[in-house]
């Protein structure tokens, strides 16, 4: 039996797809930092924060000017998930920051409110950033794309 009778990429309807890029694009419009959300199957023998930093340097997320930009991982098939900031903004946040959005997330969940938790996090992680790495006008762009990366 699968626990999810789906593909990857179509584990969000196009609506909850829709509002996820959304959420991201909100958050961003507040800060200078940059997040990013990485949905795959699979994680196995390796842990899930480690599975993240090589996304995160995979996708050039440390090229960002102000060393802001957060990943959120998520591999569904294994349960593992896990966020990870760069250096600019951990030094900001700290590790408890980074564990508090992980239990925010497992309990949304656990009530399989997939898109719910996930959005609810941007956002916190968009605050966090905002006040940390605020935005302005004159020196800010986008610095990388807003959709959600699917793997396998």
């Amino acid at each position: 039996m699968r626990l999810f009778p789906f593909s990857v990429k179509h584990f969000f309807s196009k609506e909850e797809n829709d509002e996820i890029v959304a959420a991201i694009r909100d958050a961003e419009q507040l800060t200078s930092g940059e997040i990013r959300v990485y949905v795959e199957s699979r994680c196995r023998f390796v842990d899930p924060v480690d599975r993240a930093m090589e996304l995160f340097y995979g996708l050039n997320m440390d090229k960002t000017g102000l060393r802001n930009g957060v990943i959120l991982y998520i591999a569904l098939k294994d349960h593992q998930l896990a966020v990870f900031g760069d250096e600019g903004i951990h030094r900001k946040v700290g590790t408890a920051f980074w564990e508090a959005k992980i239990r925010q997330i497992v309990m949304a969940f656990n009530g399989t409110h997939y898109a719910k938790g996930i959005i609810q996090t941007i956002k916190e992680i968009g605050a966090a950033l905002s006040e940390h790495f605020p935005y302005s006008a004159g020196t800010d762009k986008n610095e990388l794309p807003d959709e959600i990366v699917f793997g396998k």
